[in-house]
């Protein structure tokens, strides 16, 4: 249950004031977040179930999505429902909340920050410990071009993942269906990795979380690509088409979208060469280098992010209206 239609100017207010309010004051310490819960559960899940042959690892892993989403979405929806029948300003008050601790605007500009700043005073083993807590690739021997491109990177594939997804699903489905989304793509991180622990365990997660992702992440890059059309100093012309051709060629069927898109726009490179805990990963190469990478891409990929993110709820905006008028 949420207190509005799906994609109402409602609804459409309320994850605009959520939006603000993780901006605001991000994630405050002394407040229970939802998703920390959500890991838990799915970390004690997992030592509970993964074990067996594939099949029953595969198996306990459909399992495992199916209760740790559902379950969420449910919590969510029941709680609403009851604080509706007691006090809807209180229910009101609570769903936007839930939707704020959905968003990671603020969190996610704070890290990327805590990248660059060391790194533009030339203090490159600050730089990479900061990056380390970002990225699962090894940091240790990058210098300033990696560096630099690790935290791009990872601020646009997590534009997704922590913005643009959730308001996407907020705007569907109010609180319950963001919190679902986070459920989502917190099993996705916790085990949905290619690896031999994971392998079958999380297959489920890993495609599910594609599938969740997919609208989101070419909406972001479309979103990007129009922020770009009112920031200053962005390779805008051309950018479109050359994400279109290059977004593919990514591992992931999501993530190539906002990277290429910011490759593109920012006129540097990304992707490579990747270690993971030693092991070489070739990753393909996006964008055209017309600039090499330095600390100073990091705060413009930051505009980008935030430029993107606002557009697209310019975006979603758009379809209330055009629902609005269509209704």
């Amino acid at each position: 249950m949420t207190l509005f239609e799906p994609f109402s100017p409602a609804l459409l207010g309320l994850v605009a004031v959520a939006a603000l309010l993780d901006l605001l004051m991000g994630d405050p310490r002394c407040l229970p977040h939802p998703v920390v819960g959500i890991g838990r559960v799915i970390a004690w899940l997992e030592r509970a179930w993964n074990h067996g042959s594939p099949r029953v690892r595969r198996r306990r892993g459909v399992w495992l999505v199916l209760l740790v989403v559902i379950g969420t979405w449910g919590l969510a929806w029941g709680l609403l429902h009851v604080l509706a029948s007691v006090n809807p300003w209180l229910a009101g008050g609570v769903e936007l909340y839930l939707l704020a601790t959905t968003l990671a605007a603020r969190g996610l500009d704070e890290a990327a920050r805590a990248v660059a700043r060391p790194l533009m005073r030339g203090e490159s083993c600050q730089a990479r410990q900061a990056l380390g807590m970002i990225v699962g690739r090894d940091t240790a021997s990058l210098d300033e071009p990696e560096i630099a491109r690790g935290a791009v990177e990872s601020v646009a594939e997590n534009t997704v993942d922590g913005i643009t997804a959730p308001l996407f699903f907020a705007l569907l489905g109010g609180a319950p269906l963001a919190l679902a989304y986070k459920a989502v793509n917190t099993l996705d991180s916790m085990v949905g990795h290619r690896s031999p622990r994971y392998q079958d365990f999380g297959r489920a997660a890993a495609r599910l979380d594609d599938m969740a992702n997919w609208i989101p992440a070419r909406l972001t890059a479309l979103a990007m690509w129009g922020a770009a059309w009112w920031l200053p100093g962005y390779r805008r012309r051309g950018a479109l088409a050359a994400t279109w051709h290059e977004a593919p060629r990514h591992p992931s069927p999501n993530g190539g979208w906002p990277e290429a898109m910011a490759a593109n726009l920012l006129g540097v490179r990304l992707g490579g060469i990747n270690h993971y805990a030693g092991r070489v990963s070739h990753r393909a190469t996006l964008g055209t280098p017309r600039e090499g990478l330095n600390a100073g891409h990091i705060g413009r990929a930051l505009h980008l992010m935030h430029g993107g993110w606002a557009m697209f709820l310019v975006m979603m905006a758009a379809l209330v209206m055009a629902r609005g008028l269509l209704a």
